[in-house]
This record gives structure tokens, C-alpha cells and sequence, in this order.
């Protein structure tokens, strides 16, 4: 076979969900500076998409508050540098990455080779410290009818960030896995034209399941939000030049598109402080290919356009020479240099999203006024506490944020009916795991000040959901009832 068709064949094991646009204008320009603080920024993906998600939150760890991995694997999954895999030569990192960091087995989902991967890095600042991972928020998914990712790359995702956040963060991490969705990004809608059933493994890879994931990625990494826009957006959706970002390569020879695209609030365009959460899709996802499906109905739109969040879509391309990815992937496994700095801040692809999200953020105004400390010693109570989503053994918890608290301590009831501390985190949300299935908890929050508590906030009662029945064929398992 020749090669680029082998690659072809090869890289077309991954898949992902679609994106699109709307109508935009006709001549993309430079992205605008906004009021958007960088450390404040985040960034999601979908399968080649939740791989470069994690590598570019874990490179850009010290301004990156959160991220959200939908069917995506552990850091430097693939260990990629061509040039100097002797054993398995110029395949062997595209054989990885379509392989074990796919379907597993655990077995060979080496943690400890991962972390001392990342760690190395670390240590030679091409990364930034990983003690910033303990402090950000994970959320990840893993759909049971997923018959292209399999359960082992995510359950290695979470015990790579499970290693630097530690039993005392342990919280920041929520993790669903007993939804029944195919390889997808999830949403709500039902019978919309274009999208799936809920345990479809196909195009576009939006499957309805009557679940928010955008707004469950959101609410995690940031605490509770307003209510999404239900009704026409007052926002607008940006094209913009992408290769003002890639220089000096030209966009083709990232493999990324011409044209990038951003939604900016109303209230943002008007000066108003803002937040940047960076939407990366997957494979056979760019707009060339599928239109304007994942911009349209991902669901983070309706979110950002009533919660001041400015929502960045880099584009891909595919490209059947060189860099050969015809299927329009992220760079997950080295395809654009052969070096192994695709996992770092050099990496080429690396750079040009964080390019696009320093021009975004370049507009920060000097704040006005800080925290007195030594006058204001108290904290109200935390409103809003509710549960943001439920696995079996787990549920997610969100509040609205206490201005000038340092840190939350949240506590649980059981059936004893005893409320006990299990655990603090400094954001306005808590993965509780180590549940027992089908059982009901009540939990309270409340914030402190430099170690001093203040009030609770009101309870919140809710209750872990079933786990699923086992179940051999992906894509052909029963979907239960979602019920969130």
C-alpha cells in the first residue's frame, strides 16, 4: 500500500465530533483584545481535541484555571519523537496514538512512564511547573457506547491528573462515565436535524442524550453561572485570520485551517471583564468538512452569551501530504515536526492557539480595587450550591463564588444523617466521589477567609445514579435514563 494511503487508513481510526460555523463575514481579520484576563482562561476538547486540550493545559498549566477532556487519553500518550524511535521507526507513534492510547489495554497505559515524561519537561521548562495542576479543575467524560475511544485512554487521563492533584485536590476532578453515549460531544437537543442518537459512533459526533456538557464543562471549571440564553444570541460570531498566529509557518504547514472563529458577548465587546474558554474539536471536525454543526450546537454559546465568556475555535485542515493528516486531527502524536516538542510550549500547534488567546486577552484593564484583608475579615455564605452532574460513584457540585474566599470546605451527610469534611478546594466546585450507587447525600458549603469559616450555605440533596449493566459491543448497549 502506498504510503500516505496507509497513513490515510491508519489516521481515519479517529474520530471525532464535528464543527462548523454559522454565516460570517467574507474577509476574516485579526482577533480584537478584550477584557479577558489570561489567567482566568480554559480550554475543552473532543478526542484528537481532549489530547491537545490536556497537552496544552498541562504546558500552559501557570495561566490555564481548568479543562475539559471528552474521549481523550494521558499526556504525551502517544511519546512521540520519530527520529529517535528506533524500535518501531517512523510509524510508531501514529501506531501508539491509533493503538493503546485508544483502546488500551490499562496495561499498557503506563502512568508512571507519563507523569516522569511530563515531569522531565517540567524540569527542563518546556513546560510550566506541574504544581499548577493540583490547582486546576478536570472534568472528564467517557461514554459507554464509545466504540473509538475505549474506557482505558480516559481512565489513564484521570489518574495522570489524580497523580498531581493528590488526595488533598482530589475534588477539582469529576469524572462521568455512565452515560451511554457513542464517541461524541454530548448535548440536549433532541431531533434536531444533522445530529445523532445518543449511542451513535458516527458524523457529525454530536449525539443527543438530553445532557449539557458544554455547560456542565463550564460550571465545573468556573463554579455556578447564570442561566444559559435559551432565545436568539445577543453575541457574535468571529471568523479571523489564523495565519496571524502560525508565523512564521503558514497555517497548511500546521495542518491548521485559514480561518479560526470566536463568539464574543455582547457585554465584552462593550469593555466589560471577560473570560476565554478555548473549544478544540476532533478529527474530520473542521468547518471545510461538516459545516456548522459543533459551533452551532455544542452548547457553549448559549452559556457564554449569558456569562461573559469569550469562546475560541481554533481551526484544523486536513492535509494528505505533509504534514500528512487527512482526517483534519490535532497534533497528538508529533505529525507537524517529528520532535517531541508537540507536548510543550514550543510545540508548533501549541503556540499558535496560545498566540490567538494572548491576542484576546491583550485588553485586561488594571483592576480598581483589591481585597482589604485586614478590614474585611468575614465571608457570607455560599448561594446557589446544586449538583452540576452525577456519575455512580460521584457527584459534581457547584456554587456561586464568595467574593474574598481563599478556599471552601465542603461537607457530607450520609444516611447517619452526620454531616463530615470531605475535602477543600479554592474554586466554586467539588467532585465527590467514592459514592455508593443509587444513593441519596446531602451536602453543605461554606467559605473561609485565611482559615476562618464562615456560614454554611443551604443543603443540597442528590443522589448518585446506577451503573450500567456490563456490556461487550460499544455503540449497541442500552441507554438508561439520563434524567440531568
Amino acid at each position: 500500500m502506498h504510503v500516505t494511503m496507509l497513513r490515510q487508513h491508519v489516521v481515519g481510526l479517529i474520530c471525532a465530533m464535528a464543527v462548523g460555523i454559522s454565516p460570517l463575514a467574507a474577509q476574516p481579520s485579526a482577533l480584537r483584545s478584550y477584557n479577558a484576563p489570561i489567567g482566568e482562561s480554559s480550554v475543552s476538547g473532543i478526542s484528537s481535541g481532549a489530547f491537545m486540550a490536556i497537552q496544552f493545559g498541562t504546558a500552559w498549566s501557570s495561566i490555564i484555571k481548568g479543562v475539559g477532556v471528552v474521549a481523550g487519553g494521558p499526556y504525551w500518550c502517544a511519546e512521540a519523537n520519530y527520529w529517535s524511535d528506533f524500535i518501531t521507526g517512523y510509524w510508531g507513534p501514529i501506531w501508539r496514538a491509533t493503538g493503546q492510547c485508544m483502546k488500551g489495554p490499562a496495561s499498557d497505559l503506563n502512568i508512571k512512564h507519563f507523569t516522569n515524561q511530563a515531569d522531565a519537561k517540567a524540569s527542563a521548562g518546556e513546560i510550566d511547573p506541574l504544581s499548577n495542576l493540583a490547582r486546576q479543575k478536570i472534568y472528564l467524560f467517557h461514554g459507554y457506547n464509545d466504540a473509538v475511544v475505549y474506557k482505558a485512554a480516559p481512565d489513564a487521563a484521570a489518574e495522570f491528573y489524580r497523580h498531581y492533584l493528590g488526595d488533598g485536590k482530589r475534588g477539582n476532578l469529576f469524572y462521568q462515565t455512565v452515560l451511554g453515549a457513542g464517541h461524541s460531544f454530548v448535548v440536549t437537543k433532541q431531533n434536531e436535524a444533522g445530529l445523532n442518537d445518543c449511542s451513535a459512533n458516527k458524523d457529525p459526533y454530536i449525539d443527543q442524550c438530553g445532557y449539557d456538557q458544554a455547560g456542565i464543562i463550564l460550571q465545573h471549571i468556573y463554579g455556578r453561572l447564570n442561566p444559559l440564553n435559551r432565545g436568539q444570541l445577543a453575541g457574535t460570531l468571529k471568523s479571523f485570520d489564523q495565519s496571524l498566529y502560525t508565523r512564521p509557518h503558514t497555517p497548511d504547514e500546521l495542518s491548521l485551517g485559514d480561518k479560526g472563529y470566536a463568539f464574543v458577548p455582547q457585554d465584552c465587546e462593550q469593555g466589560a471583564p471577560c473570560r476565554v474558554h478555548v473549544a478544540l474539536h476532533g478529527c474530520k471536525q473542521d468547518v471545510d468538512q461538516i459545516g456548522p454543526k459543533f459551533v452551532d450546537y455544542a452548547g457553549y454559546n448559549a452559556w457564554a452569551d449569558t456569562n461573559s465568556f469569550i469562546i475560541l475555535y481554533p481551526q484544523t485542515k486536513p492535509h494528505s501530504y505533509w504534514p500528512t493528516n487527512p482526517d483534519a486531527c490535532w497534533d497528538w502524536w508529533s505529525y507537524v515536526n517529528h520532535t517531541d516538542d508537540y507536548v510543550t510550549k514550543s510545540g508548533p500547534q501549541i503556540k499558535a492557539i496560545k498566540a490567538m488567546l494572548d491576542a484576546l486577552t491583550g485588553g485586561t484593564a488594571t483592576p480598581t480595587a483589591t481585597l482589604d484583608s485586614e478590614n474585611d475579615q468575614s465571608v457570607s455564605a455560599p448561594q446557589g450550591l446544586t449538583a452540576n452532574d452525577a456519575s455512580d460513584s460521584s457527584v459534581d457540585l457547584v456554587w456561586f463564588p464568595v467574593s474574598g474566599a481563599t478556599t471552601y470546605k465542603v461537607q457530607r451527610a450520609g444516611a447517619d444523617r452526620a454531616f463530615q469534611t470531605v475535602g477543600e478546594v479554592a474554586g466554586a466546585s467539588f467532585g465527590d466521589s467514592g459514592l455508593t450507587p443509587q444513593t441519596a447525600f446531602r451536602w453543605r458549603v461554606s467559605a473561609m477567609l485565611n482559615g476562618t469559616e464562615g456560614p454554611a450555605s443551604e443543603e443540597v440533596i442528590a443522589t448518585t445514579r446506577s451503573r450500567p449493566l456490563p456490556c461487550n459491543d460499544p455503540g449497541s448497549c442500552p441507554v438508561g435514563p439520563i434524567g440531568r
